[in-house]
């Protein structure tokens, strides 16, 4: 990989790269659509993800090329010009991450020249864009010898990701792929940023990705339209309750007061990210204990909830739970990412894994009349040099 890169530089900017960069995709375990409503999330960098190679400039000017758009070309503009500009597509994530750097008094004074390569499958809610952010605040951070720690690469993700781009997405992306850690799952409290590494150990089970192969797009998906139901619902419950998130509840708080939200749909958003929280928890210390079984079970009640209670599932990644959570070799299974299309998540027994694999793919096209893809996802380190 790294020499093919290296080959792709030599031919695109006509000389080599001075360093290396990788930054994984990311799965959350569980606790979706909890970061916004100020509860827990447990997700764990992967070993597919984005690889950088890159080289200072002299001059002022920024040059992007990413192999997995060949067509688009080289994508230049200057430091002193960081607007967002729909014509720079996907150069739009670096550049924001470079703006904003900037604005925080870092000092970027020249320009550089960086290709990417991702193998993350596009659109499949792993986490391709904050993979590139996170890419993007290391390659500098090496480049410009930054004094910039990791957790603020992270928050200047995020702040790219709402202000830059306009995607009201919560911090997990960036902070799991920022400060992941190889074989664990890091357990964050979204409203405080403190977080607890947990050995993410499955024995003689694997995580399976399946990818439903349906894009998804997130900022015009229903994520803001689940966040403003989620922010009324609090509204309402804040009329009662001294709460300033709905992570801050507990499951009997919360049902004993339902009826001052006064709305069955906000209820049930509600709901789910109170009972998902709760979930969070309980699978963290499921871990701990090595109760796998008990792992999978609150796998399996997460996407019930996120079907029926959240309804961000939709007919492609419900067909790929169902077949997934039939098979007996699997302890539980459910989406994962924001929904609408992107990927489900399996524990399989890794014994089993061809007959898994071959059973859900061919259960999958023929109700949805496309294939899924499905591979292991192995746990691996956050961003970095390589």
């Amino acid at each position: 990989m790294e020499k093919d890169l290296q080959a792709i530089f030599k031919e695109k900017f006509g000389e080599e790269a001075t360093g290396s960069y990788f930054a994984p995709g990311r799965i959350n375990l569980i606790g979706e659509h909890t970061d916004y409503n100020g509860g827990y999330v447990f997700p764990a960098s992967i070993t597919i993800g984005t690889f950088g190679l890159a080289k200072k400039r002299e001059d002022k000017q920024i040059r992007l090329y990413s192999e997995n758009f060949p067509e688009k070309g080289i994508i230049e503009f200057s430091v002193d010009d960081l607007d967002y500009d729909k014509a720079h597509d996907w150069t739009n994530y670096p550049k924001g991450m470079v703006r904003y750097l900037k604005e925080a008094g870092f000092i970027i004074d020249s320009g550089f020249e960086v290709v990417f390569y991702g193998n993350i499958p596009n659109g499949a809610g792993l986490s391709s864009s904050a993979s590139i952010e996170m890419l993007t605040g290391v390659i500098l951070k090496d480049l410009f010898n930054l004094d910039v720690e990791m957790l603020e690469i992270v928050k200047t993700g995020k702040k790219v990701e709402n202000a830059f781009i306009g995607v009201n997405s919560g911090i997990m992306d960036q902070f799991a792929i920022g400060m992941g850690k190889k074989d664990h799952a890091l357990l964050l409290d979204t409203n405080t940023l403190e977080y607890e590494v947990v050995p993410a150990e499955f024995g003689e089970y694997v995580v399976a990705i399946m990818n439903t192969n349906k894009r998804r797009e997130l900022a015009d998906s229903k994520y803001n339209e689940r966040r403003s139901e989620c922010e009324e619902a609090l509204r309402r419950l804040q009329t009662k309750l001294s709460i300033d998130s709905l992570g801050a509840l507990d499951e009997e708080t919360f049902f004993a007061n339902t009826n001052f939200i006064e709305d069955e749909t906000l209820i049930r958003r509600a709901k789910h990210a109170v009972t998902e929280n709760q979930r969070t928890l309980k699978a963290k210390k499921a871990l701990q204990a090595g109760d796998l079984a008990e792992f999978g079970l609150l796998l399996n009640a997460s996407h019930t909830s996120l079907k029926d209670d959240y309804e961000v599932t939709g007919i492609e990644l419900d067909t790929l739970v169902a077949a997934a959570q039939a098979h007996l070799s699997v302890l539980g299974a459910r989406m994962t990412g924001a929904g609408f299309g992107g990927c489900a998540i399996a524990l399989v027994k890794a014994a089993d894994w061809q007959d898994f694999v071959e059973t859900v793919s061919k259960e999958y096209l023929e109700k949805i009349g496309y294939a899924t893809d499905i591979y292991q996802a192995s746990i691996d380190d956050g961003a970095r040099k390589l």
